[in-house]
């Protein structure tokens, strides 16, 4: 849907508004959702509908504001992946006390805005000569052109989206009920689990009962919950069994295997990432770096004309050029205040440059095959951490008390600035599809960081107090590895020969995964899917695993393109529900300081299992009914 040079209006007052508050909403949701379950989801679906629903109460709206709203909103909750993976780290070292909200702020800003910089470049190159697929980008515009054919034929909004609307309010109200019942008044617990001994062996199983997790495994689909859950066997079924026979165990089975996993077992997880990551860098190296020379050819032809089509406009080079000159020095300042001399801080800046550029360009390549949804933020930033952790140790010795915090502070901005890279070009693939102004697109990413970046320092506050951010009520999964890496570097104390045994076993899947590959397989093995399952605990991987048999077998038996987008709608609604209300709860918590605030109720134990099995029926009947609807 090419609109030529037709002026139509893009960055509008509406949608200006309505993409900053949806930015806030949404990182604060997948905040909450990243604390918890160590994934984040694409937001730029739920955010297209949302955004063709308010819209549709104006006299006047387009595709193009609608498409504006959503670059907004999805930079918010990539933003947020970004931040949560590293920061909190900070506190569970104990480097900070408390949550510095304006280091926060600058920190989150500084990589969003890199992100978005670094990565313009890079649009002509893989979204127009490489033609990269962006499947989540396609769906967004899919969306957003269905809304806006139906609003030129009978001059109101689409009915779908009103109608997707409505599904999305529903789950935001059963998912924020479940969660208010469970965390608000402790109605049940929130997993089955259990474990038993087979000789020497432990071996245990268990599930949350969170409908947000079934809704993540429903949303990254098949291949990727089941790649999850084949990292969680090789940590719970086969690792700890294994640890348990050689070593033996003490107390109950089932506190013994959280006990093995939390020591040793997880930095299985840790060598596969740091693998993985180095692996994404070298398979991308080739075509990046022709991507990167077409771009900038391709910019310079621009440069030598005067007519360039609207829709290929994007910010000049030049002035990407200046902004990031000019961000050099809040990064310096950043580094400095930490470590407190120059030449240091100086090493530490060209090496946030030389790893966000290159992260964020496998970021944004990995966002075109596998969507942003799938991307290997985990292990680049892993990666990230552990040289920068390496390098401090030799320039500050291992007796330095902030040689972690540093590295972590390093990860923090690398992490932020690949999270929105891939973001970014997932929305310019969108704007690509209906017609979109690029450089107009990149404004509203860069609106929708700073945004974002302004309520994320109170949402985490918020939490921590609350429930306390590396508690089994908000885990932190990701920070915390983060946190384990950094601290074991400089303590020695990493259990290096778990790490070693993880990078082995992470060869061994890429291995795998390049052998599918030959052969032409549809079930790819990328290592990053498999590595977040060994590092994850079990009892998350089940219900992810749950979500994306849902979405295969309804697949199976009659979902259509329309029901399919209707279990998106639904699975966002049920993840933005839960962990809203997550935040709700916790806001009395923050203001009173008392954890108890709310009363407890027994006698329900038994209700969440149920509400639980039945969130899945719900996700698999939307899936298949009315499957003739379409045909």
């Amino acid at each position: 849907m090419q609109n030529s040079d037709r002026s139509i209006p893009e960055i509008t007052i509406k949608s200006f508004i309505l993409g900053v508050l949806l930015s806030m909403i949404l990182a604060g949701a997948n905040a909450y959702l990243g604390l918890f379950a160590g994934m984040t989801v694409s937001a730029s679906i739920p955010a297209a509908v949302i955004s063709m629903g308010v819209l549709s109460l104006f006299r006047k709206s387009n595709i193009l504001e609608n498409n504006i709203v959503q670059t907004a909103a999805s930079a918010g909750e990539s933003l947020a992946a970004g931040v949560i993976f590293t920061i909190p780290a900070l506190i569970l070292m104990g480097y900070w006390t408390e949550f510095d909200y304006w280091e926060i702020t600058k920190i989150s800003t500084i990589g969003g805005v890199i992100g978005v910089l670094f990565t313009i470049p890079l649009r002509r190159a893989l979204i127009v000569e490489a033609k990269l697929l962006y499947p989540e980008g396609i769906a967004t515009a899919e969306v957003l052109k269905v809304g806006e054919s139906a609003r030129m034929k009978t001059g109101t909004d689409s009915s779908e989206a009103s109608d997707g609307i409505r599904l999305i309010g529903l789950a935001s109200i059963a998912g924020g009920l479940m969660k208010l019942a469970h965390q608000g008044f402790g109605m049940w617990k929130s997993t089955l689990e259990g474990a038993r001994a087979i000789g020497n062996s432990v071996f245990s199983l268990g599930t949350d009962l969170s409908p947000a997790l079934i809704s993540v495994g429903y949303i990254v689909g098949r291949n990727i919950s089941i790649l999850v859950f084949a990292g969680g066997v090789i940590s719970w079924g086969i690792a700890i069994p294994i640890y348990t026979a050689v070593y033996g165990y003490e107390g109950n089975a089932l506190d013994a295997a959280w006990a093995i996993w939390d020591k040793d077992i997880r930095y299985l997880g840790v060598g596969a990432m740091v693998v993985g990551g180095i692996w994404s860098l070298i398979k991308l190296a080739k075509p990046l770096i022709a991507g990167i020379k077409s771009s900038l050819q391709a910019v310079q032809t621009s440069l030598g004309s005067e007519a360039v089509r609207r829709e290929e406009k994007d910010i000049s080079i030049k002035t990407v050029g200046w902004i990031l000159l000019i961000m050099l020095i809040p990064v310096f300042l950043l580094y400095w205040d930490v470590i407190h001399s120059f030449e240091i801080a100086i090493i530490l800046t060209f090496v946030m440059l030389i790893f966000g550029f290159l992260f964020s360009a496998v970021a944004a390549y990995m966002a075109g095959v596998v969507g942003s949804s799938n991307n290997p933020i985990s292990g680049v930033t892993i990666a990230t951490i552990l040289f920068s952790s390496l390098l401090l140790l030799m320039l500050l010795g291992a007796g330095s008390t902030k040689g972690a915090a540093m590295a972590i502070i390093i990860g923090a901005v690398v992490c932020t600035a690949a999270a929105i890279g891939g973001d970014n070009m997932q929305d310019l693939k969108t704007g690509h599809l209906v017609g979109a102004t690029p450089w107009k697109q990149q404004i509203m990413q860069t609106v929708g960081v700073i945004s974002a970046a302004l309520v994320l320092g109170l949402v985490l506050d918020i939490l921590h107090t609350a429930y306390t951010i590396g508690s089994p009520a908000l885990s932190a999964p990701q920070a915390t590895l983060m946190k384990s890496v950094a601290e074991g570097v400089f303590q020695g104390n990493l259990p290096w020969n778990m790490v070693y045994i993880g990078a082995i076993v992470g060869v061994l899947i890429i291995l795998v995964d390049i052998r599918q590959e030959r052969v032409g397989s549809e079930f790819r093995v990328p290592i990053l899917a498999v590595a977040v399952g060994i590092y994850l605990p079990l009892e998350l991987s089940v219900p992810i695993f749950i979500g994306g048999m849902i979405s295969h077998f309804a697949n199976k038996t009659g979902a259509t393109d329309r029901t399919r987008k209707r279990g998106i709608l639904l699975a966002s609604g049920l993840i933005t529900g839960e962990a809203i209300m997550g935040i709700l709860v916790a806001v009395p918590i923050f203001v009173t300081s008392d954890k108890n605030w709310w009363p407890k109720i027994d006698g329900f134990g038994w209700l969440g299992p149920i509400l639980f099995a039945l969130i899945n029926v719900w996700l698999y009947f939307t899936l298949i009914r009315s499957k003739n609807e379409n045909n």
